[in-house]
């Protein structure tokens, strides 16, 4: 996440619905709030469920099997060379769409002597100040990083 991110949905679309915001701060919030407040507002709802407990960091998924028989998922593990299976009703992919980011090529990148950059790895405008940028994006992330490094650069086309 980069320094400045702001929620690209209102609270009201990302609020649990057991786990308030409203209970969470105590009082009211505006609706996009920024990255530091989410990320508050879901370690409290981490914290108020105890599901932390029954997370397994630095774990690698080798594979997932279902049985028919009994209806039942078996997933097989591993952590530090040790391979572990655990049986489950449900299994929940949660891989994330976001974690490799899709960057199309566009013929002539590979004469581009600049930086080309996705939105993933985006971090701070600064590092764009008193350059000439372009952003190509269509969504959310293209307007926020837009807004962001609009300021900082040394101008925008007309």
């Amino acid at each position: 996440m980069y320094r400045y991110l702001w929620s690209n949905g209102p609270k009201e679309a990302l609020e649990f619905a057991d786990y308030g915001f409203e209970e969470h701060f105590g009082k009211p919030i505006p609706s996009y709030p920024p990255r530091e407040v989410l990320f508050d507002y879901i370690k409290g709802r981490i914290d108020k469920s105890g599901v932390r407990d029954w997370i397994k960091f630095n774990h690698t998924v080798r594979r997932v099997t279902f049985e028919n028989a009994n209806s039942l998922f078996t997933v097989v593990t591993s952590h530090e060379g040790v391979e572990s299976a655990e049986v489950f009703d449900y299994v929940v992919v949660c891989s994330g769409h976001f974690s490799t980011p899709n960057v199309p090529y566009w013929p002539g990148f590979d004469k581009f002597e600049g930086r080309i950059l996705h939105a993933h790895d985006f971090r701070d405008a600064l590092e764009f100040k008193d350059k000439d940028v372009l952003i190509v994006g269509t969504s959310y992330s293209a307007e926020d990083i837009g807004s962001q490094v609009g300021v900082s650069v040394t101008h925008a086309p007309k």
